[in-house]
């Protein structure tokens, strides 16, 4: 959500809380830099965090209870406040009449009182949709007008540089996909003359993908520079190897902000309306903006390794480059709060002289979507470099060069495609037969050695040998279940420079919940050294099953069709019911091409379920 001043995001907040039966305070807020202008604030329940020392002695009743329940907000661009991050969940009972009687809902005044109802935020807007005209080469004639020449010098710009033949290789291609598969799917945009301006094409496999790894996508948009033949945009995701998987595909003409918001809201109709939680983009404001309009709940986060070749590629000619490099590196990975990292920025660009660069103050403005510090708390699934290490390698890297041909691209985007399919399927049959060699005694490898695919497994197994670096555990807080840990780490041979790390970690011994610092459990999807040393250290024998996500699983599961949504439809609608009926159907169909039992009895059930349809048809007439 947005709103127009702070006051309004405070009172909407407030009268949400009034209602529910809570009350709040303004938890923090920060201002610009010699500014007294508010940028940003939390605001949180009243029953945020524990008293002081100081209180603890006082005669007053203790009321806070640590509980988490917050929202975050921050001043963008447009002026308006927006709502970066809601927590709804509290850790304590509701009490509406002492809340009736708090500070913040004394204040509530009448214009907040009204905006107690919210009004439904209607994420998939209406789309101009046009499907490819059923005509033969000789009919092509307005659509394909855009291929050579510069028949019109006002819509050039505006329209796919296609060659010559590429528009009816594109018809022909969309067409033997769809007789292929009936769940392709494609959309274009005209413009008004008729030539194609963008493409967005997805099929069947990489739909019914995103209902399993949608939770985190990335927007490649390497092959959009001058230097590529192909405009090409694509959607990836993570699957439960670590690997990347194909979640669409789009050919723009350009990259403004109407022809991004008409890519995202058409890849956005193709998922059910279902945006991810994250998306990764490369750094650009018309992007940005696009995807704060179309997918406005989602954490945008900026491709971290995009960001440091940005700030290395300004400062090549730099006497001192090698030595500024790793002096970046390190203020960029190792603080691990936001005052550690602005401190450590302040002395970079000091110590190097280069505090007036722009680009560098272009990009510490934009630093809430890039630096790890800001991103504890989102979810990345390992898809990019937020802690030191590989990120998940682009889909087409490798396949798509600067001199491919949209002809040569869709021989390619089959094979790749085949390709990736054949490794996904090879890996699930090594996961699901094989046992992983286990290098301790630790009952935590042993749990999701049988649980977890075994890339996956892999990368989760270090962090269990890697416990035994942790030591000198010192407890520097306790209120009632939660209590807070000092973790000291040795950074091993490897690392001799550098002295032992502390990670601060927190344990609720009520709900068995643990929290480290390096947020490695939201970065890669998996808990850390850290909080493993902390489970075993409270004689906690089993990984909690809240850090036991379905994503990373071997057994779980997964058919290539469709995301089937409720059952919940309306019998009066023909487009409800056709698109449900389809969709169940096309399972079946998925299902009985596993073997030839499956074809039989799924060709039978075919037979049956008609042969009652024709009963009842008979009946009624």
């Amino acid at each position: 959500m947005e709103f127009e001043t702070y006051d309004d995001a405070y009172n909407y907040y407030n009268s949400y809380a009034r209602e529910i039966g809570f009350a709040i305070r303004v938890k923090s807020s920060w201002a610009k830099r010699n500014s007294k202008e508010k940028r940003g604030a939390v605001l949180c329940c009243n029953c945020e965090g524990f008293k002081t020392v100081k209180e603890v002695n006082s005669h007053r009743k203790e009321t806070r209870t640590g509980c988490l329940a917050m929202v975050r907000l921050r001043l963008v661009e447009s002026s308006r406040w927006r709502v970066d991050e809601v927590k709804i969940e509290h850790n304590h009972s509701f009490d509406p009449e002492r809340a009736q009687n708090s500070k913040s809902h004394k204040r509530i005044d009448s214009g907040a009182k009204r905006k107690i109802e919210p009004t439904l935020d209607v994420e998939v807007r209406t789309i101009k949709l046009y499907r490819m005209p059923n005509a033969d080469a000789s009919s092509y004639g307005s659509l394909s007008s855009n291929e050579g020449g510069t028949s019109n010098n006002n819509n050039f710009s505006r329209r796919l540089k296609l060659k010559k033949g590429d528009a009816e290789l594109i018809s022909k291609y969309f067409c033997h996909r769809q007789l292929a598969s009936p769940n392709f799917f494609y959309v274009m945009d005209l413009n008004d003359d008729g030539q194609m301006k963008n493409i967005f094409w997805i099929d069947s496999r990489s739909r019914a993908a995103y209902s399993y790894f949608g939770d985190v996508v990335a927007f490649d948009t390497t092959y959009l520079s001058n230097n590529y033949e192909i405009p090409l945009v694509a959607f990836v995701g993570v699957n439960h190897h670590g690997q990347s998987v194909l979640l669409g595909c789009g050919l723009l003409a350009d990259e403004t902000f109407e022809t991004y918001i008409w890519l995202f809201r058409a890849w956005l109709t193709c998922m059910s309306g279902r945006p991810p939680q994250t998306i990764v983009t490369n750094q650009c404001k018309t992007m940005q903006n696009a995807i704060a309009e179309v997918f406005p709940r989602a954490h945008h986060r900026i491709c971290l390794s995009q960001v440091i070749q940005s700030i290395l590629g300004c400062l090549v000619q730099f006497q001192v480059y090698e030595t500024f490099q790793m002096a970046l590196t390190k203020v960029i990975y190792d603080p691990k709060t936001i005052d550690e990292f602005e401190r450590d920025w302040d002395a970079l660009t000091q110590h190097f002289g280069i505090i007036n660069h722009e680009k560098l103050q272009n990009l510490h403005e934009e630093r809430e979507h890039w630096a790890p510090v800001y991103s504890k708390d989102t979810f990345l699934a390992g898809i990019s470099d937020y802690e030191k290490g590989e990120s998940v390698i682009p889909f087409f890297k490798g396949h798509v060069h600067q001199q491919t041909s949209l002809k040569e691209f869709f021989e390619i985007y089959e094979l790749v495609q085949q390709k990736k399919q054949k490794t996904e399927a090879l890996n699930d049959l090594e996961s699901q037969n094989s046992n992983p060699s286990l290098k301790t005694r630790c009952y935590y490898e042993l749990q999701l050695s049988k649980l977890y695919t075994n890339a996956i497994f892999s990368k989760f197994q270090d962090e269990v040998v890697m416990m035994s670096s942790c030591f000198c555990i010192s407890q520097i807080q306790t209120n009632e279940s939660l209590v807070t840990y000092m973790v000291k780490e040795h950074q091993g041979e490897e690392e001799p420079v550098r002295d032992d790390r502390h990670f601060e970690v927190i344990y609720d011994k009520a709900v068995t919940e643990v929290r480290c610092i390096c947020s490695c459990v939201n970065f890669k999807g998996y808990l850390c050294r850290h909080a493993l040393y902390i489970l075993n250290y409270n004689g906690v024998e089993e990984i909690p099953c809240q850090y036991i996500l379905s994503r990373w699983r071997k057994d779980f599961k997964r058919l290539y069709v469709p995301h089937l949504s409720s059952d919940n439809i309306d019998v009066t609608n023909p487009v409800q019911c056709f698109d449900h009926l389809y969709k169940r159907a096309m399972q079946v169909v998925e299902e009985g091409m596993v073997s030839q039992n499956h074809y039989m009895v799924s060709w039978q059930a075919f037979k049956e379920s008609l042969n009652k349809i024709r009963l009842v048809a008979d009946k009624i007439e």
